[in-house]
């Protein structure tokens, strides 16, 4: 008979290797659900801010059902490891920031590694280290008290509106549908924002 597979081993296989990048989301979307008392969402029950586009991200939307397709998953590009989680169930918001320190903290030699391998420049033995070591990271941010991992308090935070279907416009110049808000005008035309030739003064 076949086992199901855990959430975790089911994470890895949404984002294709085990790192502790995917770990450090699997972990925020877990605190999350737990302390909102949430569940995967179907619809847009949960939305989901993340700062970062990271590993962790897709283990977000994974466990939480927070996607980019449904609306319900805000890119921030602020290249922070802070997640914001609203409820419109229980009208709740918890963000949670990582501590960062903990996650980056390592020795010396460990850094000498790390530049190693991802400079191609490691022999077989240097790959395995860094194999048992990336191991033991993600053990470790799996396993460690969530006070340890991260900061998580509930916020105000007003829910942003649920997703809309809008009217798509054909675009004057290449001929391709765009989506009648991120259309733009040209020469009295509709046009699509590459062909747009948008006029800035730098500011």
């Amino acid at each position: 008979m076949c086992r199901e597979k855990t959430d975790w081993e089911r994470a890895i296989e949404f984002h294709g290797h085990s790192c502790p990048g995917l770990a450090t989301g699997f972990r925020v979307a877990q605190i999350a659900l737990e302390k909102l008392n949430e569940f995967r969402s179907q619809d847009e029950e949960l939305v989901a801010i993340v700062e970062n586009d990271a590993c962790g991200v897709d283990a977000v939307m994974l466990l939480t059902g927070c996607t980019l397709g449904k609306g319900n998953l805000i890119y921030r590009d602020l290249g922070k490891q802070v997640y914001t989680f609203g409820s419109r169930n229980s009208n709740q918001a918890l963000r949670i920031s990582v501590n960062s320190e903990m996650l980056h903290r390592q020795s010396p030699a460990a850094t000498e590694l790390r530049i190693k391998v991802f400079g191609g420049t490691a022999t077989p033995e240097e790959k395995e280290e860094f194999a048992q070591m990336q191991q033991q990271k993600i053990d470790r941010i799996l396993n460690m008290p969530a006070e340890e991992f991260c900061k998580a308090e509930k916020i105000e935070f007003n829910m942003p509106g649920k997703a809309r279907i809008f009217n798509s416009v054909k675009c004057h110049r290449c001929g391709e549908y765009v989506m009648e808000p991120r259309a733009r005008v040209r020469n009295g035309e509709f046009v699509c924002i590459p062909c747009a030739d948008e006029y800035t003064r730098g500011w």
